[in-house]
Order: C-alpha cells, then structure tokens, then sequence
C-alpha cells in the first residue's frame, strides 16, 4: 500500500512597511491593525520596517535608506514580500517591485483579500470582484507582469483571479458586466425594502468598527448563528433576521459589515448597496469595543463612513461592549448617540436594556389607539401586534376594545377599520 503524502502550505511571511506623517501612535496603532489584516489574511508578519516622513515618497513610498533597510531585512527573514500600510501608486507598486525584487502589497490589496475568502452570498461575491477589478484596473501599470508571477498568498484568492496583462478593455467590459448584475440584486433589495415598508415593518441596523461585536448582538438577540471569531472582518456578508420585541412587535435586525481605518474606496463603493442598509434603516445600534485603546478614533472613523455615505438623522444606540475585558468602567461617552448602555454581549449583560431602548424609540413615533374592534375587524388586531405595542385587549359581547400604539403609517387603516 503506497503511503499518502500530505503537504502543508507554507505559510506567507511578510514585512510590514509604514509612513509616519507626524502622529507617531498613531502610525503604530495602524500597522498594529495591519498585523492583524495579515494575520487574518493568513500570512505571518516577520518584520515592521517605519520610517518619519513630511510626505509620502511619490515614487518608492519610502525613501532610499529604507529600501536599503528592507532590502537588508527581506534576506535575514526570507519574508515573501512586503505590505505598505497604505494604498499604493501603479508607479510605487513598480519601483518598489524592482528595488526590492519581491512580492509588494499595499493594505487595500489584503483587505480585497480577506473579503475575497470571507464573501459567501452571492452578492458578495459580485461586490468583492468588483471591487478587485476596478483596484486592479488602476494598477495595471505597476502589476507589469502577469499575476501569476505573486505565487500564492494575499492578492491571488477570490473570484478576481486574472493575468493582469489582461487587456484593459476586457477588464472594463467584466466591470461592466459585474454592474449590470449588481444592479438587479440592489432592485431586488429595493423592491423588499418597499416590501418592508408598506407592512410597517421597523428596521434596526447594526453599525460599527470591525471586531467591535456586532455579529455576537445579532447572534444574542435572534439566535442567527453568525460567525463570531476574534479577527477582523470574521463576517462579511450582511444577515438580517426578524426579532420579537417584549412588546410583540416584530422588527429586521441587520448586521453590516465592519468599517475600519483607511477602508478603500473600492469597497466602499463596491458595497454601498449592503451599506446603505443603514442608511434606510430606523434605528442604528453602533458597537463600540471599550477594550481598545484607540476606542474612540474607532467611533470617529464609524461616524465618518457613515456620514460618507448619507447617514443623517438617526436615532442612535450606542453599545459600550466588552466591559467585561476592562479593569473598571470609565465615563464613556458618545455625544451622537441618543442612547448608551454597558454591556458585555459575550455575558448577556446590558441586552434587555438595549432591548428596551429600541422599544422606547419606535414608541416615538406610534400613536395611541383606543377603540372597540368587532369580531370581523380582528384581524386588524393581528396586525397592531405586529407592527404595534399591543397594551391591553378586553372581549366583549360587541367586540373587542383594544388599548395600544401603532406607527403612525398604519394608524388612519386601524382606526377606519
């Protein structure tokens, strides 16, 4: 009998380059994050190379001593290549690529990577090949030779795989094509948000930092059984599930993907249909991991991708999460947020409470009805209990008198009976 010979893929060790503009920490928090793409990624970081700039190199994204520094450190580590800690030019992708003779990435790249192996549905699928395509249009100068010349490792997985000397008519025309079949699933997605909104049905959307807890919310609350994994970006597909409130009111709750610092605009158009879910929605629930030290740079960077993409005048809760992680609560605070509440989502601590707030928030907008259903009209009853706060119902020979809160969009229906 022959023995099976099973071999290991090696895994990819890189080298971590950064630029630091000024704020010194501030470079250090990002290329601490950007460890932790590489290592979800599934590559090993073997080196961080940083060097204090006025600006960028416009040529080499570093400047000649580093090179020689990285040159240097490549040999002793027998690193695969490197990653830059921001997005890269065609031209710095080419300079460096033969300065260094290796394989050179930027951190848009293994972000389009990491969405490449976490994308399920397919419309996430058709995003992160789009997104790759447009990235790899751009750079069709820097690639130079086929892609196939990376090996393995970050920037080759995913439905985007092509040689780049492909001609860039035929890329546009698979861009086109992706659009195209973008375009149904977000009039798909439309069509069931009018759905949605004709049946009154509430919509909360849950925002946040990558790794923040979002998925563990949407996993406590409805039971989804969404992946929850301590790297970032563990979820990437958008899930949304019905939840009951105290009230019997049933609402969507919708986990969307996680922002993080300099996200690509690829992405960020690429997903700006599953994006926009909370652009539509009623309520947002914004996670925040108190355990990080750069907790509200995490906030800012939130509120900005959301103001980015049009979110206005929402109301806002605001999850304090991961207390348990922490020696002692401090006075956090979110002066956006209409709502904040300490929680522990591993534990279950806050939950209720955060329940109770979104029930307090759609209460805003329901009206008070007080009138006696006949027994022909329950079925309107049914649907104050779903859609409404039923308080009290009380049977009578004529009929039923009902005591409860509905939207105001369903009122004028309830009341004419």
């Amino acid at each position: 009998m022959t023995d099976m010979i099973v071999t290991a893929q090696a895994q990819e060790k890189v080298i971590l380059v950064g630029v630091c503009l000024g704020n010194e920490e501030e470079t250090q928090m990002s290329l601490a994050e950007l460890r932790e793409l590489v290592r979800t990624a599934g590559a090993e970081t073997v080196g961080i190379v940083m060097q204090n700039r006025d600006a960028v190199h416009p040529g080499t994204y570093v400047g000649k001593g580093k090179i020689e520094e990285l040159k240097e450190l490549l040999a002793a580590t027998d690193a695969d290549g490197i990653v830059c800690d921001d997005e890269l030019s065609p031209a710095q992708i080419k300079n460096l690529r033969e300065a260094l003779d290796t394989k050179v990435m930027d951190r848009t790249l293994v972000i389009l990577d990491i969405f490449a192996a976490r994308a399920t549905t397919a419309e996430g699928k058709i995003q992160v090949e789009l997104a790759q395509e447009r990235y790899r249009l751009s750079r069709l100068a820097g690639w130079g030779r086929s892609m196939s010349r990376l090996g393995g490792g970050i920037g080759t997985r995913g439905p985007g795989e092509k040689k780049l000397e492909t001609d860039r008519r035929v890329i546009r025309e698979r861009i086109g094509q992706l659009k195209r079949e973008l375009a149904q699933i977000v009039q798909n997605r439309e069509t069931q948000r009018m759905q949605r909104e004709r049946a009154s049905v509430k919509t909360v959307a849950i925002v946040g930092y990558t790794n923040a807890g979002k998925s563990t919310l949407l996993n406590t609350l409805t039971e989804a059984g969404v992946l929850e994994e301590d790297k970032l970006f563990a979820t990437l597909d958008p899930t949304t599930r019905m939840l009951a409130l105290e009230s019997g009111q049933e609402i969507l709750l919708t986990d969307t993907v996680g922002f993080i610092r300099k996200l690509p605009h690829h992405l960020v158009e690429a997903f700006r249909s599953t994006l926009e879910e909370a652009v539509y929605a009623d309520v947002l629930i914004h996670v925040v991991d108190v355990s990080n030290p750069q907790m509200y740079e995490q906030m800012h960077i939130c509120y900005e991708t959301l103001d980015h993409l049009g979110v206005k005048d929402k109301k806002i809760i605001t999850l304090f999460n991961k207390v348990d992680a922490v020696a002692e609560a401090d006075d956090w605070r979110d002066f956006r947020a209409d709502y904040t509440i300490m929680t522990s989502l591993k534990t279950g601590v806050g939950v209720d409470r955060c329940k109770a707030c979104i029930e307090e928030i759609l209460r805003e907008d329901k009206r008070l009805v007080e009138k006696l259903f006949t027994y022909e009209e329950a079925g309107l009853i049914q649907e104050i209990r779903r859609n409404g706060e039923l308080l009290s119902e009380e049977y009578r020979p004529d009929g039923i008198f009902v005591q409860a809160y509905v939207p105001a969009e369903i009122y004028g229906r309830i009341m004419k009976g």
